[in-house]
């Protein structure tokens, strides 16, 4: 890097006077909407005017300056050419750098699949707008030309249909707008995000657009829906047809489209192919989420997935285990993961350089109005055309009457200059038709060839009066539109793509797997771990191994489907199924609760609950003697939410919880050596989780409290009347000596 030279005294003032800059480092304050107004408005303006908004004709600056460019570089016939030399030939309208050209070439290649009737013809490897690992192949090595389509982009560009302005840099002209003879803005998908607006513009089938666009110029009146019918996209796929949406989408532009992916179910490799996606969406999305969905084991009934796209298309394999039915499991899949997405509709489109959301029809009105422009412009230019030759013409026969007189006021002229002026004088003709008349070779100086070209000046009389007969009729002209229109669906019509699917019910899918039904027995120790045993293989298991100092605390026989309530130290309580735990044997410690349900850190399991539904009660009984009765509903939600706060009374230290499918027996135990013998159905139950109860065992002393709660065993007491109370609350009863003994506690 140089050094920049030293100042001296002698050219300080030199210096000073090429780089001063008045203000140059004051602080000065100013209104913040001045700042918007001069900064950020005039940045805004060029982003919407200049790159992100499509104008009527479907394009935006970038597609326009790139197909304009191709256009005269002779590719609508001819062989592909390199795309490194149309990249560079674009540069001299485009001065926005060769990547983001050759990224504009790309999407409107057929190669890459982005649009539904592509501009550009590709040789090579332009990538897949459904994959964003598939790459396009750098510009010197792919080749590019015109599609066939094009020819109706740029039919009669050279005859005055469209204006055309100054490049960049001012050295070549170029298109304002691109006369199409068809709506290409509703045919291709396109969308851009401008500075505080956006654009998205979803495409529609060719034929059905085009017939849209006739059946509005014949009828008014006419009703959109019925000619056309849904969006259309590359991808194919389908549509899940809603008609008010659609109407609000042809009504306003605004709106969102269900599009749902296509698959196949391959019997003899017991596999779906996915042959088709969302264009919101990408292979390696779908692929991650269904991942994702497995590890997680919301999704237990696939084995292996895989991408296996090739040169024939997109195909994405999932492979099934034994026995699972594939339209379920999508079913499912179309509601977890983006094989099923809304493309937003926004139909934001440049009209006279301001921006403007418009509806379909309005969008229709709009470019039949361009359309109906371009061909006044077209048949002024080919009126002006025909009376100027019919002005020469009508010269030329004034020759007919003398052609030796013609050839002696040529041969008798003495200067080149004056041959004009002499004929314009010896015929009574304007300066024009003189030019025309002294530019005739020799060898047509005959009257055969001057007869045959004064015939065409009836011919000329004939079309002159029915162009201007057209000019002046709006129904001649648009019986031209609807011509072309016609001629494009003749030629370019392929076909829906995107198939349509009536009545498809939005019912609510279950996105996790359903569990699979088979008995278990889940092993609860004191220390917070559980372990799924399949009942079947007990017999052949040996002793329960636990951690050390750990012990099992209850054994329950239950069914793979059911589920389970763990009750916290913290008033909380984590719902989980009884299948979110991998089956095991007894030789291992088992699954540590609190952290298999991600609870908090410092809580602790305090009762876990085993049910198949929400019948019964929670009997939760406290320290200080209260009992509360709380209904299973209480902990049922509509939502999959696994956490419930409040799940009971936090007003004192729980002493117990027990779950009771019914109401039945149970031995409270207090502090003191009491006990009460209490018929659950004596306690009302409540719905409201966290209620504090009504008191149950009257605790006499300051630090008496509940010790224990148990479920009543036949037998238990010689007397169980002696520990029943007649009313609630109760002290209880000392037990007897018969009855003291080693009692199971929960």
């Amino acid at each position: 890097m140089a050094r920049r030279k030293k100042n001296t005294p002698d050219d300080n003032s030199t210096l000073n006077e090429n780089v001063h800059i008045e203000n140059a480092g004051t602080v000065t304050s100013e209104i913040i909407t001045n700042t918007l107004v001069n900064n950020f408005m005039p940045y805004a303006m060029s982003v919407i005017l200049s790159r992100a908004i499509p104008e009527i004709d479907g394009l935006k600056p970038s597609h326009r300056k790139l197909l304009y460019t191709m256009y005269n570089m002779g590719l609508l016939k001819g062989g592909t050419i390199k795309s490194a030399n149309i990249v560079g030939r674009t540069m001299q309208l485009n001065p926005h750098g060769d990547a983001s050209i050759y990224e504009t070439m790309v999407r409107l290649s057929r190669g890459n699949e982005s649009l539904l009737y592509p501009f550009v013809e590709s040789k090579g490897n332009f990538g897949k707008a459904y994959s964003k690992n598939m790459m396009y192949a750098a510009s010197r090595y792919t080749e590019a030309k015109l599609a066939p389509i094009c020819k109706e982009l740029f039919d009669d560009i050279d005859k005055d249909t469209v204006d055309f302005v100054d490049n960049y840099d001012n050295t070549m002209k170029e298109p304002r707008l691109l006369p199409v003879t068809f709506p290409s803005i509703l045919c291709n998908v396109t969308t851009g995000i401008a500075a505080g607006m956006a654009s998205s513009i979803a495409s529609f089938n060719l034929k059905e657009v085009c017939e849209t666009t006739i059946a509005i110029m014949k009828n008014p009146d006419h009703v959109v829906s019925d000619t056309l019918i849904a969006p259309d996209f590359v991808g194919g796929g389908y549509i899940i047809y809603d008609k008010n949406e659609l109407e609000k989408i042809y009504a306003t532009g605004r709106g969102s489209v269900k599009v749902r992916s296509k698959y196949t179910y391959d019997k003899s490799y017991n596999c779906i192919d996915i042959t088709a996606i969302p264009p919101t969406t990408t292979s390696e999305a779908v692929i991650d989420k269904i991942i994702e969905l497995v590890k997680a084991n919301k999704i237990k009934e696939i084995s292996d997935i895989r991408d296996e796209t090739d040169l024939k298309g997109l195909k994405i394999t999932v492979d099934l285990k034994r026995g699972v039915d594939p339209d379920k499991l999508m079913a499912r899949l179309y509601k977890a993961t983006p094989l099923e997405d809304s493309f937003s509709c926004n139909f934001n489109v440049l009209i006279n350089g301001v921006p403007k959301v418009r509806g379909v029809r309005e969008l229709l009105d709009e470019w039949i109005s361009f359309r109906l422009n371009c061909i006044k412009r077209r048949i002024n230019f080919s009126l002006e055309k025909k009376r100027r030759q019919l002005h020469l013409l009508k010269g030329l026969s004034k020759i007919l009457l003398d052609i030796d007189k013609a050839i002696k006021i040529v041969r008798e002229t003495e200067s080149e200059s004056e041959v004009v002026p002499n004929l314009m004088i010896g015929f009574g003709i304007d300066e024009i038709q003189a030019e025309y008349v002294a530019e005739i070779k020799l060898r047509h100086l005959n009257r055969e060839y001057i007869l045959k070209r004064i015939k065409d000046i009836e011919t000329l009389e004939d079309e002159i009066a029915d162009l201007e007969k057209t000019l002046s009729s709006n129904n001649r002209m648009k019986k031209i539109i609807i011509s072309e229109l016609e001629n494009v669906i003749n030629k370019y019509d392929t076909g829906r793509k995107t198939e349509i699917l009536y009545d498809i019910s939005d019912e609510d899918v279950e996105v996790e797997s359903a569990a699979a039904d088979y008995p278990v027995t889940m092993f609860i120790t004191e220390g917070g771990y559980a372990k799924k045993i399949r009942t079947a293989n007990l017999r052949m298991s040996g002793e329960q191994k636990v951690k050390e100092g750990d012990k099992i605390l209850e054994a329950v026989e239950c069914s793979n489907k059911d589920e389970i309530l763990a009750f916290s130290n913290k008033n909380q309580v984590y719902k989980a199924k009884i299948d979110d735990f991998q089956d095991t044997k007894a030789s291992v410690l088992g699954e540590y609760v609190p952290s298999k349900l991600n609870m908090e850190e410092g809580e602790e399991i305090a009762y876990i609950a085993v049910f198949s539904e929400y019948k019964g009660y929670m009997i939760f009984v406290f320290e200080n003697g209260k009992i509360a009765k709380v209904d299973m509903s209480a902990y049922e939600t509509k939502t999959n939410r696994k956490k419930l706060i409040n799940a009971y009374s936090d007003k004192a230290p729980l002493a117990a919880a027990l779950y009771l499918p019914e109401d039945t027996d149970i031995v409270i135990c207090g502090s003191n050596g009491r006990k009460l013998l209490l018929n659950t159905a004596s306690v009302l139950p409540k719905t409201t989780k966290n209620t504090q109860g009504v008191q149950a065992m009257t605790l006499k002393k300051k630090n008496d409290k509940v010790a224990s709660v148990h479920l009543y065993t036949e037998g238990e007491f010689e007397k169980p009347y002696r520990y029943r109370p007649k009313n609630l609350p109760a002290a209880g009863a000392l037990p007897s000596a018969s009855d003291i003994g080693e009692q199971l506690t929960f």
